[in-house]
């Protein structure tokens, strides 16, 4: 008991250079991870993780802050009067909404605090956030375009995707989770993580939708359109009988 305290006051009398370093070391893979991500919002989360590990906050504050200023920001976009003051308000609360949400995760692992329940609690903040941000648009749109226009139908798109990929980004690391080594629950192409890696970094990866996916041999799964479109030269189909 004694120990853990000690080890609490020395963690407090940290310097805050020091806690962003110490968490430059904590971070996750960066395979798959966009540019902006790596480059941009994981970086100021760092910042913030680090302050937010001075204040005392726990991951679970860190992701409520962080969902109240993208809720500013998203309501801002469907009530506030189109404008240059308005649109810098509704950049900075979500840069610094989602800056935030990478600090909960990174905050978490400095203090060793991780937990199920506050994985829940950010799958749940990150599901309100992608669905909430396109009804916000739909919204905007509504009141400034004329009745009936035809343009309201790309927001209610995005918001069909947004939904859909988001739950298949969720249930595709659960299941790798709950099946790791399993052969019969292997994705396809997960044996060959520098592949994998390149087409969820490239910018064409939009290409692997179902309708653009039709490469392919009669005994396998047609293959993904944008292996070829990111650069690979050949690439084995599934049933590894021939190369494309």
């Amino acid at each position: 008991m004694l120990g853990d305290e000690r080890l609490k006051k020395s963690a407090a009398d940290r310097s805050f250079r020091a806690l962003v370093a110490q968490l430059s070391t904590k971070q996750k893979t960066s395979k798959g991870a966009s540019a902006y991500a790596r480059f941009v919002n994981r970086p100021l989360g760092r910042y913030l993780a680090a302050g937010a590990f001075r204040l005392g906050m726990s991951p679970n504050q860190v992701s409520a802050v962080s969902a109240a200023f993208s809720l500013a920001g998203i309501l801002l976009i469907a009530f506030g009067a189109p404008g240059l003051p308005v649109a810098l308000g509704i950049a900075a609360c979500l840069v610094v909404g989602y800056a935030l949400d990478s600090a909960d995760g990174q905050l978490a692992r400095l203090q060793g605090s991780g937990s199920f329940a506050g994985e829940w609690l950010d799958h749940v903040i990150d599901a309100a956030k992608m669905s909430a941000l396109h009804l916000a648009v739909l919204v905007a749109w509504y009141r400034q375009l004329p009745s009936g226009s035809i343009w309201l139908a790309i927001p209610v798109f995005y918001e069909f995707l947004a939904v859909v990929l988001f739950f298949a980004i969720v249930l595709t690391d659960q299941m790798r989770r709950a099946h790791r080594g399993s052969t019969q629950m292997r994705l396809a192409g997960e044996e060959a993580p520098r592949l994998s890696t390149r087409l969820r970094s490239c910018p064409l990866s939009m290409a692997s939708w179902p309708w653009l996916s039709f490469l392919g041999c009669r005994q396998c799964v047609p293959l993904d359109l944008s292996r070829i479109l990111c650069g690979e030269r050949s690439v084995r189909c599934t049933c590894a009988s021939q190369v494309v």
